[in-house]
């Protein structure tokens, strides 16, 4: 029989072990690559010299004010649909949800094509900036909303508050640090924003990660696009220390109610009037788009056809793209696999560590970390780390899987780890007093238990990968693009078949992500595996 202490040192050895595929993975395919970025950062470059060029702090500046534009915007939109989803039921209101979540899950460059006009134009950004993340405000705002007890709202209403009154005098301040959260996230998405901002905004206005882009890949100019890197890392990273102290300090404790209370028809004829007009405006914001980039994909100037779907499988002569879309559509599948493959092996031994640890809470926070990093800045570090030696990995298709892995990784962390931190306690100790060693109840009873969250965190890995664009761009080969990668370049060539061979891969792709999202919601474990 084994010694305690024998068993004890063998369980330390399998805990050390499991934790070193995470470390090794992440911090050669994330950690390494940022590293390189800052130790390329040489001589004359620095991010001194960026914040002294004029054009480059034009750059900087552009990008603020519209992802402040684009925050304002969103949350005047977002806020109305987080109240009317959190706070009432009506008819149709379950498809709403999911239609507003599915826009937030579309690839970029979808939503990039879904809003493109003959011209760039400021508008368009906007527009598809508040589109893409109006399912912040409602998820963040909207689930503080549908669990505050709704005694708040009947006490102002005993005195005398009008429902405006009750909105902004009771719910807003109560919900003032979700939305600041939400704010930050939507700041945060529209500061790095790639593929929209690549096409919409235009040559002439190009945000941080357009200039990291186009000095990388025109200019070929590495130390100033590192500098650029550096200098959206530390605006980044200083407005998430800024947020992180304003909720701490503003955070206050509420009465919390099950999701389910909280939510009642509406009684007055304010209250309907409410749910009238901001229901059907929510609607045609979340459909409308995907429906007007369905419609472009099959109406011609002669009249509507499938024709474009049908050429999706043809070479055309002069084209941007060297092979068929078809064949962009099989690139973007093998690798989407293989990237869901690697992301479900890193996130679930991830979770598994962080809910057996006893500081699982900082280890959490780590396994986050990613998340604040733009996917720009993880491919551009590939172009900088792996170009020599051994890790010379240029042109290599496994570094397309591995920075797709990277981006989903925290994802899957973030819908098995609450399940594993649940279910695991109980399960591992009436496993033990039967007898069951831990490797057995890992593989025999947790594993499981947690499956079907860890199929749902597959197949959101999956569509998360299937529409990355941003670190894609950087490492994708010319002749073996994947699906948003062959969009942009449909879409960037002058002539209406290319407009159309991109409108048609668009809503692919678009079609392939909704159907993802919509199994994975109906999919999920009671309260758990939520995005």
């Amino acid at each position: 029989m084994d010694r305690p202490d024998a068993r004890l040192s063998r369980a330390t050895a399998g805990r050390l072990a499991l934790a070193a595929v995470p470390a090794v993975f992440l911090g050669l395919f994330f950690v390494y690559p940022l590293v390189s970025i800052v130790g390329s950062v040489v001589g004359d470059v620095s991010p001194g010299t960026v914040l002294g060029d004029a054009r480059l702090r034009g750059v900087i500046w552009f990008t603020t004010w519209q992802a402040v534009v684009s925050t304002a915007m969103t949350l005047a939109a977002g806020l109305p649909a987080a109240y009317l989803l959190a706070r009432f039921r009506f008819p149709g209101r379950s498809a709403l949800r999911v239609a507003t979540l599915v826009a937030f899950v579309l690839p970029t460059v979808v939503v990039g094509a879904a809003f493109a006009g003959p011209r760039p134009s400021l508008a368009a950004l906007f527009a598809a900036h508040v589109f893409f993340n109006l399912a912040v405000v409602v998820r963040v705002v909207g689930g503080f909303w549908s669990q505050l007890d709704p005694a708040y709202e009947d006490v102002a209403a005993e005195i005398g508050a009008t429902g405006l009154r009750r909105f902004t005098d009771v719910l807003l301040p109560l919900a003032r640090p979700s939305i600041v959260g939400a704010a930050t996230l939507v700041f945060l998405f529209t500061f790095t924003s790639f593929g929209v901002a690549l096409l919409l905004a235009g040559p002439a206005r190009a945000t941080i990660e357009v200039e990291i882009f186009r000095q990388t890949s025109q200019l070929l100019n590495l130390p100033v696009a590192a500098a650029l890197t550096l200098v959206q890392l530390a605006i980044v990273s200083g407005l998430l220390w800024a947020t992180s102290v304003t909720e701490t300090r503003t955070g206050v404790r509420q009465q919390v109610v099950a999701s389910t209370d909280a939510a009642r028809r509406p009684r007055t004829r304010g209250e309907r009037l409410f749910v009238a007009v901001v229901a059907p405006l929510l609607a045609v914001a979340v459909v409308a788009p995907p429906m007007r980039l369905l419609w472009r994909s099959v109406r011609t100037p002669t009249g509507l056809t499938l024709r474009r779907y049908l050429d999706l499988g043809d070479v055309r002569e002069g084209s941007a793209l060297p092979i068929s879309p078809l064949d962009a559509v099989a690139t973007s599948l093998r690798v989407a696999v293989g990237a869901a493959v690697i992301s479900i092996v890193v996130g679930v031994v991830s979770a598994w560590v962080v809910a057996n640890s006893r500081r699982g809470s900082w280890l959490r926070g780590l396994s986050a970390v990613p998340l604040g990093v733009s996917a720009v800045t993880i491919g551009f570090g590939y172009v900088v780390a792996f170009d020599a030696g051994v890790l010379d990995l240029r042109g290599s298709v496994f570094l397309l899987v591995a920075a797709q892995a990277v981006v989903a990784v925290p994802f899957v962390v973030r819908l098995v780890e609450p399940v594993l931190s649940a279910t695991g306690v109980e399960l591992r100790e009436q496993a033990a007093a039967l007898g069951a060693s831990p490797w057995q109840t890992a593989l025999d009873v947790v594993l499981p238990v947690a499956s079907r969250a860890i199929l749902g965190a597959g197949a959101f890995a999956f569509a998360v990968a299937l529409g990355e664009f941003g670190a894609t761009a950087f490492v994708a080969r010319l002749d073996s693009p994947t699906m948003p990668v062959a969009i942009v370049r449909l879409l960037s060539q002058p002539g209406a078949a290319s407009v159309g061979q991109a409108t048609a891969m668009s809503v692919v792709l678009m079609a392939v992500t909704a159907a993802i999202t919509v199994a994975i919601d109906r999919f999920r474990v009671g309260a758990f595996g939520r995005i």
